[in-house]
């Protein structure tokens, strides 16, 4: 007997279908046209590769900051054509059996007629035409050359060349060496073997974590696609903005350490589904929809707290800004489209791996971190106070950090930048290696000899040359030489003394607009920017995270909580930098912290801290969400997430502290700088502190105000 069913019923008793969310159809694509996907992004590989070789780079650096008093001063030379408006290079030269002589100056002269003629020089200045250009003694002596622009307008080759013509006259006795930030620009070498040993060190802790070599391989792959992707899009981007020279460095240390990460968290998940006995494809599909969501959001998030250095509006760091935020969205997508097709593509393999390595494990999964953070549950308040206390101690050195630049005094001691700054400082004074320029803008000659006597004058100034005057004589300028060396806090101090001590009263008296410049004194003017502006970053980058948070986890608390940590941990990690680097622990030459470092660290650190938070606190979420057990929830998030989130650290750890092998100084802060920031971040923060908060909040760390939940779109990271 037939029976008629009506077909509107049957569909109404069907349980309604999930519906698909984009990550999970996009990993469906990529899995399905898995080698459509490969050779898309091999065919963007090689197009921008092949297009950036082909086009070249224009790496400059801008640290140009209009409304400082060494602003205004360069663009007031360059208005009335003096020839200080272009930076200068020393040719320092040193015979023990002095120079004053005959036999020396016939060396000498010709050689720098030679470089007078050399593409990219304005003028040379011969110590003989100058006395005050000798040592006491006579056994040093310095020609100054000025350029035609900034030191970083000068290409590269031509201060090459004018470094090989002054050595060869060096012989029998005559020493010559080249000093000023041409020549240590020219000098400069690249990150070295930094890099490989990151992306050597990455690979072993990945072999020892999935035990399989094609299994670890995939997330690094799936980093050096995006870097290599990204390091071409930014040297064609070059000719249309400022780009720093030092971006392409930080563009790699961000984005392999980032790229490894994202791909590592996506695929942590996929194993663990296939451990389950999921097939491949819904084990990338599954993957792509829970980790994919969270990659996503902390790309979101680093992207946004790069954005925060726009409003800075320091130069060529809103370039480096664009470029590392670039990598990062790079990166993200390399994650989401390309990984999902190479785990179709290596899928069986890794899938017969696991099942052998699943075999041999006798240990529960996640046992460990579930006896871990049952142990802080018992005590959150004894692990909650020692980590703060231990994280403020390593923070208050950063309390007294010295912003500034490191300068020739800080290189290799086989550099010809830093034996001419040894020669000049045994010559002539420390003072002689940072020379302050007093401009003077109207009154004549008269004004112009007044500004000079003043200086002379001045506590802390050791020699002052005459008064030069520009092409068309309405401004002239006055060059100071301080008492002690440029990175020191006396000539700091001598600049502010310049600037609100002597000279407003000879304004007032000659009506000429006085100004000092020079590199040492916008050396200052960018330090003193960077700090009056912080507070506004800060507040943007923390603002929109923790808008970020509460719309994701929708609880008032845990943005606070997480921004609150997350400025702990950056504290204390420029507070590391500040021992080793300003205080010279471990060897290193003391000097100032870079000025542009702490902000870079914060904008990244602040965005990759948001990875575990995220990662750790949506698995909490989605526990609590399940059995409404917070402590539970806790416990259960930590085991599912504690292994991945410390193998990602290490990881990071690794490719960050890699960079301490580079011999620039700015970058061996800045893996210094993010290296330490990951690990206090994962083995303090995560491991200890949020386990505690958690357990002293309970149920009260999702409270989220009734008027505040209907206005708040709903942004879901777990999959349902």
């Amino acid at each position: 007997m037939t029976t008629d069913t009506d077909p509107t019923a049957e569909r109404a008793q069907r349980p309604p279908a999930r519906r698909t969310s984009v990550f999970e159809r996009l990993a469906a694509f990529s899995h399905q046209h898995r080698w459509r996907a490969l050779g898309l992004w091999v065919a963007v590989l090689i197009a921008v590769t092949a297009a950036s070789t082909a086009v070249g780079s224009d790496y400059h650096n801008d640290f140009s900051l209009p409304g400082t008093d060494s602003q205004a001063a360069r663009t007031t030379l360059q208005e009335h054509g003096s020839a200080q408006a272009g930076d200068t290079v020393q040719i320092v030269l040193k015979d023990s059996a002095g120079l004053r002589g005959a036999r020396v100056e016939e060396r000498v002269e010709p050689m720098l007629e030679n470089v007078a003629k050399l593409p990219g020089v304005a003028a040379v200045r011969s110590p003989y035409d100058d006395r005050a250009a000798f040592s006491k003694d006579g056994t040093v002596a310095y020609a100054t050359v000025t350029l035609e622009g900034k030191a970083e307008e000068v290409a590269k080759e031509d201060v090459v060349k004018l470094i090989d013509t002054a050595k060869s006259v060096a012989g029998d006795g005559l020493r010559a060496e080249v000093g000023g930030d041409a020549a240590r620009g020219a000098e400069e070498s690249g990150g070295g073997a930094a890099e490989g040993a990151g992306i050597l060190g990455a690979l072993v802790i990945l072999v020892f974590l999935f035990g399989s070599l094609v299994a670890a391989s995939l997330p690094v792959v799936a980093a050096l696609f995006a870097v290599g992707t990204s390091v071409g899009l930014i040297a064609m981007a070059s000719h249309l903005a400022n780009v720093a020279d030092f971006t392409p460095p930080v563009m790699m240390l961000v984005g392999l350490g980032v790229g490894i990460d994202y791909a590592l968290l996506i695929f942590s998940r996929y194993r663990g589904e296939l451990l389950k006995g999921v097939r491949a494809e819904e084990a990338t599909r599954t993957a792509l929809d829970a980790a994919g969501r969270t990659v996503f959001f902390a790309g979101c998030t680093v992207i946004i707290a790069l954005m925060g250095l726009v409003a800075l509006g320091l130069g060529s760091l809103q370039g480096v800004a664009l470029a590392v935020a670039l990598t990062v969205l790079v990166t993200m997508a390399a994650s989401l489209t390309l990984l999902p097709a190479l785990l179709g593509i290596l899928g069986r393999r890794i899938e017969r791996g696991v099942a052998r390595r699943a075999a041999k494990a006798k240990r529960v999964e996640g046992a460990g971190w579930r006896r871990w953070a049952t142990g802080v549950q018992r005590r959150p308040w004894a692990a909650l106070l020692v980590s703060l206390v231990a994280l403020g101690a390593l923070a208050a050195p950063a309390l007294d950090m010295r912003l500034g630049f490191a300068d020739a005094g800080n290189d290799a001691q086989a550099k010809t930048s830093r034996k001419a700054y040894d020669l000049l400082a045994e010559g002539f004074g420390p003072g002689f290696n940072g020379p302050l320029v007093v401009v003077a803008d109207g009154g004549g000659k008269e004004a112009a000899e007044r500004v000079r006597t003043a200086v002379e004058q001045t506590d802390g100034v050791a020699a002052v040359t005459p008064a030069l005057p520009a092409e068309d004589g309405s401004v002239s300028t006055v060059i100071a030489f301080p008492a002690s060396a440029p990175q020191d806090e006396a000539t700091s101090g001598l600049v502010d003394r310049l600037r609100s001590d002597v000279l407003p009263p000879l304004e007032r008296d000659t009506g000429a607009d006085l100004l000092v410049g020079g590199s040492t004194a916008a050396t200052e003017d960018f330090a003193a920017t960077v700090s009056d502006r912080m507070p506004l970053f800060v507040a943007i980058v923390v603002g929109l995270s923790a808008l970020l948070l509460l719309a994701v986890f929708r609880s008032v608390l845990i943005p606070v909580k997480a921004a609150l940590l997350n400025l702990i941990s950056i504290g204390a990690a420029l507070g590391v930098i500040t021992l080793v680097f300003q205080h010279g622990w471990f060897g290193v030459e003391p000097g100032p912290i870079e000025a542009f470092i702490p902000v870079m660290v914060f904008a990244i650190v602040f965005g990759l801290s948001m990875d575990y938070e995220v990662f750790l606190l949506s698995r909490i979420h989605e526990e609590w969400k399940r059995t409404e057990d917070a402590p539970g929830a806790v416990r259960e998030g930590l085991a599912a997430t504690g292994k991945v989130i410390t193998a990602a650290a290490a990881i990071m750890i690794v490719v960050f502290a890699a960079f301490m092998l580079s011999p620039d100084r700015m970058l061996q802060q800045f893996g210094l700088g993010l290296a330490v920031a990951i690990l206090l971040d994962a083995v303090v923060i995560r491991c200890l502190i949020v386990p505690a908060v958690m357990q002293l909040l309970g149920s009260r760390a999702w409270w989220l105000p009734g008027w505040l939940r209907g206005a708040l779109p709903r942004v879901e990271l777990e999959r349902h």
